[in-house]
This record gives structure tokens, sequence and C-alpha cells, in this order.
């Protein structure tokens, strides 16, 4: 599977405006060779490096998508509308949808994860991302990944 966005190049910087000092909008995503067997996608966007990428505690989790039709071929701009069927879990806000980029120190590598799996998850009711993850175990078909980069703007 490839992953990408017309926003940002793999290990490129994303724009403000997919950020928490601008629009904190997501990002415009496309994907493409699912595998055969697909049932569906999911998605994890997260930041290993946070608080500060020189001493990282925890994984800052941006965004859970699951559910996601195999026939989809990705997400426009804003994340709505999300393909039929798709539902969203919880990020680390406690709240569903996009959160975007804000650190508070540093470059941060932001990591969007598409699972193809081989299974749906009805059962699975706003998970956070560990649920997720625990209910995708032996399902997963393919994965590709796609890292933005940023570094919040010095004010001045």
């Amino acid at each position: 599977m490839e992953l990408t966005s017309s926003a940002f190049a793999n290990s490129g910087d994303i724009a403000r405006r997919y950020t928490c000092e601008g629009e904190d909008i997501a990002p415009s995503l496309s994907w493409s060779d699912v595998p055969q067997g697909a049932r569906s996608l999911a998605l994890i966007v997260d930041d290993p490096d946070a608080p500060d990428p020189a001493a990282p505690i925890i994984t800052w989790v941006h965004w859970v998508l699951y559910d996601i039709p195999p026939s989809a071929t990705g997400l426009p701009e804003g994340g709505k509308p999300l393909p039929g069927g798709a539902h969203e879990g919880l990020n680390d806000w406690n709240r569903t949808g996009y959160g975007g980029p804000c650190p508070p120190v540093g470059r941060h590598r932001y990591f969007f994860k598409l699972y193809a799996l081989d299974t749906l998850l009805p059962e699975l009711h706003t998970p956070k991302k560990a649920e997720l993850e625990r209910a995708m175990q032996g399902h997963v078909l393919g994965q590709a990944v796609l890292i933005g980069t940023y570094q919040k703007q010095r004010k001045g």
C-alpha cells in the first residue's frame, strides 16, 4: 500500500494550516494498492516525540479512524465527509476528529499509519488507539506510513 498527501511530502514539513497555529484541519490523504481481501481500513495519526523530541515520554494520538471501506481511495482536506461506514475513535484530547500538530518544544514527527484489515470492527465504540490496536491484532493485511514534521513558529 502507498499513503500520500497533497499537503506535504513524506518526511516533509506539515503546513501551518493543518496545525494548532493554523486552521487545525486534517490534510488530504490518498492511498492506493489496498491488498486483496481487505474488508476495512484503519488510520492512526500519532506523534512519538511528545513532549520533547530530545526526551520523548509519550506517543500523543492525533486521530483515530476505523471501518473505512476498502473501496475508499482517500480522505478530503478537513477529513470530512468520512467515507460511508467509517467511524472515529478518540484522540488524546479525548475527542473525535483530527487534532493537528501543536508541539510544545522542538520539531516533532507525525506518523500517519494506514492499515488494511481482513475484518470490520463493529464491536468498537469510539475506541482510543490502544483499543483499536488490540482489535486489529491478527487482522492486518498491509500497512502504509506517511511521516510529516512540524515545529511551532517562533513568536517574536
